[in-house]
């Protein structure tokens, strides 16, 4: 019997991929294409085409609700980001048996884990009567301060769950190692972990800061009277119609966070090209310039 040389067979696409992926793009970037069109339009329907204008971005600068609602959107999604990726990380390290000791020595880390992603599996409506229910048991004011701690609650799994990954997949003899050369916990948490779990803590801050950013359910029900955020505002003026500085206001808002994060790219592709030894020859090639 002949041995028959195995080829190897790669996986196929199918046929209706690209266009299964063109439909998904086309769903996400269409309607972002027609706020954007639709904020250079004379009319205030946007179902109706009647000229070319700037009025709309003129008019959104004169209104300064408009940008306070967009500043306390601003300083209140850093600050939950902040307070989530802070809280979130020391939770996951401490839930991950403090890098270094046993997990057996951390029992209630699992139920810690547990109670820390409730947020993100209770519905925002139950939320956002447990907040007001709270706070007003309380007798807090309403307002940033009790937006902040509302935001950063069910801000909290994303750092943590992200953190949590990461301290799973790093080892743990690196932290060990620096606790024999003397360095106390702190220390090595500073020097060791947190330069490691750094970019999930990054990305958990993100994330974070986009979904404080665009809450409506839970801000309604926390906010004060005297303090507005960008999605209160908008979903205020379904009642009497959007008006198009809003699309002004999104397109802006959509080119920043482009440039935003074309900037971010081109800085990381800056500082991996940048890296020691990416232009080093391998020395079984025969080739020189191995340092």
């Amino acid at each position: 019997m002949k041995r028959r040389g195995l080829k190897k067979q790669g996986l196929k696409k199918p046929r209706l991929f690209p266009v299964f992926i063109g439909l998904v793009l086309a769903l996400m970037y269409i309607p972002i294409l027609l706020v954007i069109v639709y904020s250079f339009n004379q009319s205030r329907l946007s179902s109706v085409w009647s000229g070319f204008t700037l009025n709309w971005y003129v008019e959104l600068f004169r209104d300064r609700a408009m940008f306070e609602a967009l500043r306390n959107s601003l300083v209140l999604a850093i600050l939950s980001s902040l307070a989530a990726a802070v809280l979130g990380t020391l939770g996951a390290f401490g839930s991950s048996g403090g890098g270094s000791k046993p997990r057996s020595r951390f029992a209630a880390g699992r139920v810690m884990e547990y109670l820390s992603i409730l947020p993100i599996m209770i519905p925002e409506i139950i939320l956002g009567m447990v907040f007001l229910a709270f706070f007003a048991f309380l007798g807090l004011p309403f307002g940033m301060f009790t937006l902040v701690i509302a935001h950063t609650a069910f801000c909290v799994p994303y750092p943590f769950l992200l953190v949590k990954a990461r301290l799973a997949g790093l080892d743990k003899s690196y932290a060990e190692a620096a606790r024999d050369l003397g360095a106390g916990g702190m220390r090595a948490f500073y020097d060791i972990t947190l330069p490691a779990i750094l970019p999930a803590v990054v990305s958990g801050m993100l994330i974070s800061f986009a979904m404080s950013f665009d809450d409506v359910i839970i801000s309604v029900f926390v906010t004060g009277v005297h303090t507005n955020t960008l999605p209160i505002r908008i979903y205020s003026q379904l009642k009497t119609g959007v008006s198009p500085k809003t699309n002004a206001l999104c397109t802006l808002l959509f080119i920043a966070t482009m440039v935003l994060a074309l900037t971010a790219a081109y800085l990381s592709r800056r500082k991996t090209e940048g890296l020691p030894g990416q232009h080093l020859k391998d020395p079984s090639s025969g080739e020189k310039g191995w340092g």
